[in-house]
C-alpha cells in the first residue's frame, strides 16, 4: 500500500513511517517542519519507498500532488500544546479542526477513501465512568485541544457517511518513547538537568494518568486497520494501568540518579484542562488480540533514556 502521513516528521508520525517501511509499504511524509524534526526521518530517507514532501496543509496544490496514488492517509499533523491552549485559542481550531477538513477535502478531490486520525482520550473530559469506554457519554469539554480533536472526529464521521470514506479514529492516552519531544517526562528531565536539587510540580502530584509506549501505540493502530472494516472505527489506545504523577517523578529521578526536593503548586489539576484522572477502557482493542508489551514504568524509563541520549532536543 501507499500511505501518506501528515505530520510524518513528528513523534508518532515518524515512528509510524519507520514501521510501515519495514513492512514493505510506500510512505509519503507530508510535513511543514514547524514542530517536526528532520533527524527523525534519517533512517526512513534511506529507503527507496520513502518520499518527503515539505509543505503546509494549507497549501492545497502541494497537498493534492502528494495525495496522488495514495491508498490510506494517516492524519497526525496537529498542534499538541494542550497546556498553553488558552494563550492562543485559535491555533487549535486552525491547526487541528480546520486542517482536518483540508485533509479530508484533499482526499475527496483525489479519490482517497481511508483515513486514520490521532484523536485523544481528553475528549472524555473529566469522565464519570472510569475506566472510560469508547461509548461513554461526552461531558463538557475541558480543553480547546480536546474540543478541536472532537470536532475533527465529527468531520471524519460526516465524510464517511457523505462520501463513503472509511475512518479510523484513535483516542490515545499520552504516548511515551523514542522521539518524544514534549510532555511531562521531557519537562521534568529538562528542569532536573538545570537544577538536580529541586523540582516544581504542577498540581498536587496525585493526578492519575495513563501512558502508552509509542511502539505499542503503532502496533495497536496497525492491528485495527488490518482487522476492522466498519465505516467508522473508534478505538481507545492505552494500557490497563495508571500511575500518579508522583510515581512518574520517582521513576524519572531514580533513572537520572538525582534526589531533588519536591514542591507543588497545589490542587488536583496542573492547569485548566488537566484532567485529574485519565484511564481508558481498552477491552475493544484487546479483543483484536493486541496487548501492550511495555508497562507505564518501562515506557517512562525508555523515554528518559532516549532524551538523555538526544539532548539536542532540549537545545533545539
Amino acid at each position: 500500500m501507499h500511505f501518506l502521513i501528515t505530520g510524518g516528521a513528528g513523534f508518532i508520525g515518524s515512528n509510524m513511517t519507520d514501521a510501515l517501511l519495514k513492512k514493505g509499504h510506500k510512505v509519503t511524509v507530508y510535513d511543514g517542519f514547524i514542530t517536526g524534526h528532520r533527524q527523525y526521518l534519517e533512517e526512513a530517507a534511506k529507503s527507496p519507498d520513502f518520499t518527503l514532501v515539505e509543505g503546509m496543509i494549507e497549501e492545497e496544490d502541494k497537498l493534492d500532488a502528494a495525495m496522488k496514488g495514495v491508498d490510506f492517509v494517516f492524519h497526525f499533523a496537529a498542534n499538541a500544546d494542550v497546556r498553553r491552549g488558552l494563550e492562543h485559542p485559535l491555533k487549535d481550531l486552525e491547526q487541528n479542526t480546520n486542517n482536518t477538513a483540508r485533509v479530508l477535502e484533499a482526499m475527496r478531490r483525489n479519490d482517497v477513501k481511508r483515513i486514520g486520525f490521532s484523536s485523544t482520550g481528553s475528549v472524555y473530559g473529566e469522565a464519570e465512568v472510569i475506566p472510560t469506554p469508547e461509548d461513554a457519554p461526552f461531558p463538557v469539554q475541558t480543553s480547546l485541544y480536546a474540543a478541536s480533536k472532537l470536532a475533527g472526529e465529527g468531520l471524519i464521521e460526516a465524510y464517511c457517511e457523505g462520501y463513503d470514506f472509511q475512518g479510523y479514529i484513535f483516542r490515545f492516552v499520552s504516548i511515551l518513547g523514542e522521539r518524544y519531544p514534549h510532555g511531562h517526562v521531557y519537562d521534568f528531565y529538562k528542569k532536573l538537568k538545570a537544577d538536580p536539587t529541586s523540582l516544581y510540580i504542577l498540581g498536587d502530584g496525585h493526578q492519575k494518568k495513563s501512558y502508552l509506549y509509542v511502539g505499542d501505540c503503532i502496533n495497536a493502530i496497525l492491528t485495527v486497520i488490518n482487522n476492522c472494516n466498519e465505516k467508522v472505527n473508534i478505538y481507545n489506545l492505552g494500557t490497563d494501568e495508571y500511575c500518579e504523577v508522583n510515581d512518574s517523578v520517582g521513576w524519572i529521578t531514580k533513572r537520572m540518579g538525582v534526589d531533588p526536593t519536591l514542591s507543588y503548586s497545589g490542587g488536583n489539576k496542573g492547569w485548566i484542562g488537566d484532567n485529574p484522572f485519565i484511564y481508558l477502557d481498552t477491552k475493544k482493542i484487546r479483543s483484536l488480540g493486541w496487548k501492550p508489551e511495555y508497562t507505564i514504568e518501562e515506557a517512562v524509563i525508555k523515554t528518559v533514556d532516549y532524551i538523555s541520549e538526544n539532548e539536542w532536543l532540549i537545545e533545539e
